[in-house]
């Protein structure tokens, strides 16, 4: 199951539109969330800056500032086949 992580801060407009979209995706797609609070870590803070919401799939960058659902799904579905496929 991909691993789906939103970088965002307190009272941010932006990250709260990303992360209701991202519990309404979570009704029709599987995959397991983490929401990282980058105000209480200062390397992330340092990393991000004011440049949240920043949602990753599976460690990859897939979106910032904003998320397009179709699009999160494809890229989803790309990082699901990606990870059932064997490995040599």
């Amino acid at each position: 199951m991909p691993k789906v992580t939103i970088y965002s801060r307190p009272q941010c407009c932006l990250c709260d539109d990303v992360k209701q979209q991202l519990e309404k995706l979570r009704r029709g797609a599987s995959f397991e969330l983490e929401q990282v609070n980058i105000d209480e870590h200062e390397e992330l803070k340092a990393l991000y800056g004011d440049e949240v919401p920043v949602v990753m799939i599976d460690g990859r960058k897939a979106f910032k500032y904003r998320l397009d659902p179709e699009e999160f799904l494809k890229k989803l579905a790309a990082a699901s086949n990606s990870s059932s496929e064997p490995r040599s």
